[in-house]
């Protein structure tokens, strides 16, 4: 279970997105959050844009969708050339369905789950998921501070992998900085979102390195 550094452009200039992506070619995922303004208060980007995103960055896309409706809408970011495409629980009519969709379309599928929302009817369906994606604050906007009352739903969701002896990974987002990488890392999470602590750097490769290497020492221990 190796760790993985994907930096959240809804930090970066929207601008410049392409040399903003060219700041973070030694991370190993791009993050993109997409937002409807119906399932969150807030607008991103939407498949169009993914698309280009795709056909520039330097390292695989992570699409996060907080859409609704992901069982129609998510299959095209897989078509558009994303890595990873993750959808809400809270959204998705048929997860299971939608997930093997996904990886017929040859991504990763991902499975979100608010702060709120109980990993536990989940946890025998996680076979069926390449990521479970605990986010550590309320989705919808970037720079909030880490919810400390995640990290137990990070272990049973590490702990339930580990029992059934899967490959899933446990993804984690919002609020990790080199202050809270550590306590995810330690409850179980192995791939870190971080947006601001990234581009809010002078040196945008020096702190995805030092994010790494603290969670990696955290595993270690």
């Amino acid at each position: 279970m190796d760790v993985a550094i994907a930096p959240s452009i809804l930090s970066a200039d929207f601008v410049n997105l392409e040399a903003e992506l060219a700041r973070i070619a030694s991370a190993d995922f791009a993050h993109v959050d997409v937002m409807d303004n119906h399932f969150v208060p807030n607008l991103t980007l939407g498949l169009p844009v993914v698309e280009r995103i795709v056909q520039v960055s330097p390292v695989p896309i992570d699409t996060h969708l907080m859409i609704e409706d992901p069982d129609q809408w998510a299959p095209g970011f897989a078509e558009a050339g994303a890595a990873s495409v993750t959808f809400h629980a809270e959204a998705a009519r048929a997860p299971v369905r939608l997930a093997r969709e996904l990886r017929r379309l040859g991504a990763r599928a991902g499975l979100a789950l608010r702060p709120a929302t109980p990993v536990e009817p989940f946890l025998d369906l996680l076979g069926e998921f390449d990521m479970v994606l605990v986010m550590t604050v309320e989705p919808g906007f970037g720079g909030q501070s880490f919810l400390e009352g995640t990290l137990p739903k990070i272990r049973r969701t590490r702990q339930a992998i580990s029992e059934q002896g899967l490959d899933v990974w446990v993804q984690v987002d919002g609020g990790i900085s080199a202050a809270t990488v550590e306590r995810a890392a330690d409850a179980g999470a192995n791939v870190f979102v971080a947006g601001s602590a990234v581009y809010g750097s002078e040196d945008a490769a020096a702190r995805i390195a030092e994010l790494r290497e603290l969670a990696r020492a955290s595993h270690r221990h």
